[in-house]
């Protein structure tokens, strides 16, 4: 994870994404979510008088619509960070064309990069399971990508991928797809760290203290209901090519001084 030990005022934010910085699944009592990028955003703002945030991000999307969609807005708010986080949705798709993926990925990198101080990109993290298993190599070479391109253009990189924690289940929402509160918790962190800033937990990727599994029983109806309530409205979105986010505006599109709590 690259640090920048003299980290800059930052008076600006803008999260360029899908559902993971759209905030699924810390969700609050009024329904909306939080997330990582809320979190961080406090963070930030709490240093820095004035300080401006803003969340483009919408469940479900791919990277080509992340390019389209967001990107072009995101450069013209010139803010002092950028993250951008994409092109997972399109990894865990049946059919996938990684060399487009990686095209797209390069554009925006190469459209952010002169538009912001600091532009912090991810390789996302990964629950443990047969699903992760399954797209393991395209997460990779995606992962692979970022890499090469945090290199060529001086962007800051989080290795979540990489934290033990991350890939514990007991961070991981109900639908298995999305963080819990405490995992999104432990991204801001992250996120914070790479920006330069002084750890508030050194720890964040050490995995939870382990707890006794469920038995076979409370597996199997855990299983029955994911099945039911996420896997297969899934599987039907993708085979009818439709999002979740379809129709669905960005939580903060506007680039606006932001109070929120940490």
């Amino acid at each position: 994870m690259q640090t920048n030990p003299t980290p800059p005022p930052f008076t600006s934010l803008v999260a360029v994404g899908d559902s993971f910085t759209e905030g699924m699944s810390d969700l609050l009592p009024d329904g909306s979510y939080r997330g990582w990028a809320d979190l961080l955003a406090a963070r930030m703002a709490a240093r820095t008088p004035g300080f401006r945030y803003a969340n483009l991000a919408v469940r479900g999307k791919l990277i080509g619509q992340i390019v389209d969609e967001q990107v072009p807005l995101a450069a013209a708010m010139r803010p002092d960070v950028i993250t951008l986080v994409g092109g997972l949705n399109d990894a865990l798709r049946p059919k996938c064309d990684m060399n487009r993926v990686r095209d797209l990925l390069t554009e925006a990198v190469e459209r952010l990069t002169p538009s912001c101080e600091r532009l912090v990109l991810m390789r996302s993290p990964g629950r443990r399971g047969p699903v992760l298993e399954r797209f393991r190599p395209r997460m990779e070479e995606l992962f692979a990508c970022l890499e090469e391109l945090a290199d060529k253009h001086g962007a800051l990189l989080v290795d979540l991928y990489g934290a033990p924690a991350l890939a514990d289940p007991w961070l991981w929402d109900v639908d298995r797809l999305h963080l819990t509160a405490e995992g999104h918790r432990r991204v801001a962190e992250a996120v914070w760290q790479t920006l330069g800033h002084e750890a508030e937990d050194a720890e964040w990727h050490v995995p939870m203290a382990q707890t006794l599994p469920p038995g076979w029983v409370s597996r199997r109806v855990a299983d029955a209901r994911f099945a039911r309530q996420h896997l297969l409205p899934w599987i039907g979105r993708r085979l009818t090519g439709r999002s979740s986010g379809d129709g669905r505006p960005p939580k903060r599109p506007d680039l606006l001084p932001y109070e929120g709590r940490a």
